[in-house]
This record gives C-alpha cells, structure tokens and sequence, in this order.
C-alpha cells in the first residue's frame, strides 16, 4: 500500500517538507530543478532527526540537506554526506512515486525504522 505524502505543488522548490507516515520514523521530500527526493529523516552519524525545527532541513543558501546537530551537509540529489562527522556516509533515500501529481511513499519503504 502505498503512503500518501501531498500534492506535488505543495513542495516548493528550496524547501522541505516533514511528514508522520505510520510505522515509519519521520520523512521529509524536497524539490530540486523540478525533481523530488524522499528521505528518511535520521542523521547517518548519530541517527538524530535532521531538522531545525519543523520543515527546516536545508542549509542557509538551500543548496545542501543540513544536519541540525553538528552541522553535516549532504547533497539533496543523493543524501551523501559531502562535509562533517560521517563524511562519505549516506541519508536514507526513499523511494517514491507520482500519481495524478500525488507524492507517494513506495511501498518497499513500510517497516523501515
């Protein structure tokens, strides 16, 4: 079954959105050149969530996903960790689908925790 995030048009380009989906930790989606990425939302160093604060998940310049706990930025296109604690480590990609301009959660990702 696949999990319901929101309508495409709610993800604005250089931001980020958090989303409770059941039995899952936190997710967040972002949109980059017309392009989406679903993540979970657990740092690969301390397995802390990313976030600021709600919806806050990129760096000042928005080019970067940004750890909130010591400051790891990773690349949006692929969750590598390109600077901090767990250099060359990986974020958690989801993966995902579009229908009728809906982002959904694939169904591989149910149980991850």
């Amino acid at each position: 079954m696949l999990s319901k995030l929101c309508e495409v048009s709610c993800l604005i380009e250089g931001q980020a959105c958090s989303f409770s989906v059941s039995g899952l930790d936190d997710v967040f989606a972002l949109r980059k050149n017309d392009r989406f990425y679903v993540y979970l939302n657990r740092c690969p160093h301390l397995h802390v969530p990313l976030n600021w604060e709600p919806g806050r998940f990129l760096n000042n310049s928005g080019d970067l996903i940004q750890c909130s706990t010591h400051g790891a930025l990773f690349a949006i296109e692929d969750g590598e960790c390109l600077q901090g604690p767990c250099q060359g480590q990986y974020l958690q990609a989801l993966k995902h689908e579009i229908i009728d301009g809906i982002l959904y959660l694939g169904e591989q990702a149910s149980g991850l925790n």
